[in-house]
């Protein structure tokens, strides 16, 4: 038998290395050399044991010591360690390991399934998306929404016992009770869920004729939500127990809404904040005046300059949207757009000529600057 290679060397780390940093070493070579990701790899197979022997003997503090005085010599049973539980001489399953750095479902990380369960009867019922569209202004204020939506509830027939007498409900004899099957193949165990009682890890041996022993029926619900001021496109809200109801007396589980707010004729939404464009009469642009502008609760004036430009933005302080995640109210942005007459008398006209003479190009601040700039693309 080949000699052990030192454990540190194994998972490539120093022999100071901290006990996060042995982790994560082990956590990216166990990964690398899985045997379900290189299948018949026997190379592969041996190296993710000895990766699996290296970290159970330096992931624990007592066993770290024992092998940094001793080395291998610890382990061997000749250091008053022995071979049982309670000593350094046994070393565990290396996918018991793996199992405990990944976490319960380390299965799905290589496509399996299943995992070490035990099956109780009753599952939790799946969750439900529901997609929701609103005004802007129910956006704004808040509301009320009645939903529909069809959904698992539980039987009355057999008050969801999946069963109408006391004795129908037995301990599935293929897997014991565990939700679970395991096979052996080489020298790991593969789970899959039962084909007898579906995970449920039992059996029913006079089901309900309403709900064929799953102790709930498909039926159209109604659903009332209440949705807050603020919320956007994309925001989703959870309503918990109002989705499919758990098999044989399970939890529920939740209902997820998830919200889109029409597009609105007259403003546009950045956040808290909203943005439209309000035409100006030529008039009140060049003498000054008041403006009528919409907001969501109804009409606000404007003190318009004389002599504003078009494209000018005004700001209506907390007149957008409240903010969800917090007390406050965005600001209405109004940009105005300056209104040119199409249709002129021959009286109008003459009197706009008469006013064109009149003030002159030096009356004309944005022209007079422009030309200024604009000088080199000009022959004058």
């Amino acid at each position: 038998m080949s000699e052990k290679r030192d454990y540190y060397e194994v998972l490539g780390v120093s022999r100071d290395a901290s006990p996060e940093e042995i982790k994560k070493s082990y956590r990216k070579l166990a990964v690398k050399f899985h045997p379900d990701k290189n299948p018949g790899d026997h190379t592969a197979e041996e190296k993710f044991k000895e990766l699996g022997e290296a970290y159970e003997a330096l992931s624990d503090p007592d066993k770290r010591a024992a092998y940094d005085r001793y080395g291998h010599a610890a382990f061997s049973g000749g250091m008053g360690g022995g071979g049982g539980r309670g000593g350094f001489g046994g070393f565990h399953d290396p996918m018991d390991i793996f199992s405990q750095i990944f976490g319960g479902g380390f299965e799905d990380f290589f496509g399996g399934g299943g995992g070490r369960r035990k099956g109780s009867g009753k599952q939790r019922g799946s969750d439900l998306r529901y997609d929701l569209e609103i005004s802007l202004e129910e956006a704004a204020t808040g509301v009320e929404k009645e939903l529909e939506i069809e959904r698992y509830v539980p039987c009355d027939t057999c008050e969801a016992r999946g069963t109408k007498g006391s004795g129908g409900v037995k301990v599935c004899s293929t897997c014991g009770g565990r939700g679970v099957v395991a096979r052996q193949a080489g020298i790991f165990i593969q789970q899959s869920t039962c084909p007898e009682c579906r995970g449920a890890g039992e059996t029913i041996s006079d089901p309900c004729k309403s709900c064929h022993g799953e102790g709930r029926v498909q039926r159209e619900s109604r659903i009332k939500l209440r949705i807050p001021a603020g919320v956007d496109t994309g925001t989703r809200l959870r309503s918990a127990g109002n989705g499919d109801a758990g098999v044989r007396g399970g939890t529920a589980g939740d209902l997820y809404v998830f919200l889109h707010v029409r597009d609105h004729d007259v403003f546009e939404r950045d956040d808290a904040d909203l943005f439209c464009e309000v035409p100006l009469p030529f008039s009140t642009a060049a003498l000054g005046g008041e403006l009528k502008v919409p907001t969501l609760n109804g009409q606000a004036s404007i003190k318009i300059p004389a002599g504003t430009q078009g494209g000018t933005v005004f700001r209506l302080r907390e007149k957008g949207m409240p903010a969800l995640s917090a007390q406050r109210r965005g600001d209405l942005n109004v940009r105005v757009q300056v209104e040119v007459p199409t249709k002129l008398s021959h009286s109008q006209q003459e009197k706009l000529r008469e006013f064109a003479e009149s003030i002159g190009e030096h009356n004309s601040p944005m022209q007079e600057g422009f030309f200024q700039k604009a000088k080199r693309f000009f022959d004058i």
